[in-house]
């Protein structure tokens, strides 16, 4: 498997990705990926031997400095100073079992800036409503810890909010 940076040659198969993987992330339109790759702190693909593009995409941000309208960074932008937001992770059912996820990870956290001033924890959150069973046992297997369980008014969604120091 070879991770990589995310290119706008990407783009299609990664908005293919993400849209089909529904409910466990919200839906983009080619724009909104396009948005991601160029101002994203960490834009990666995963490619696996034998299938041709991506097979999983991660897209990390820098927070709390990146303009970004999302209620759940918001929601970690009250809570940290410096941090590295997983905003989204999708995998390619082909591609599951084979450490994507993990390698995924691992890279991101390996962009932080540590000392003073620098980021404190890796966050993320995962679905709750609707339920996303294989990331909630992912994100407690990376030794995440649970923080709050957060409902914007107003959504029909719930997450699970979680942090790792860096």
């Amino acid at each position: 498997m070879e991770i990589r940076p995310a290119t706008t040659a990407d783009l299609d198969r990664m908005l293919e990705l993400n849209n089909a993987a529904v409910p466990a992330v919200n839906e983009l339109t080619i724009d909104e990926m396009a948005w991601f790759v160029e101002v994203a702190h960490c834009c990666l693909v995963a490619e696996v031997p034998g299938t041709p593009g991506p097979s999983a995409l991660l897209v990390g941000i820098d927070g709390p400095s990146t303009p970004y309208a999302s209620r759940f960074y918001a929601w970690f932008c009250g809570r940290f100073d410096r941090f590295l937001y997983v905003d989204r992770v999708v995998v390619d059912p082909s591609a599951y079992r084979l450490g994507v996820g993990r390698a995924f990870y691992e890279a991101f956290a390996a962009t932080a800036v540590v000392g003073d001033g620098g980021h404190s924890h890796v966050c993320a959150e995962v679905n709750t409503v609707p339920r996303n069973e294989r990331s909630l046992a992912f994100h407690d297997a990376m030794g995440f810890d649970r923080l709050e369980e957060y409902s914007p008014d107003g959504m029909d969604k719930a997450v699970m909010t979680f942090a790792r120091p860096v």
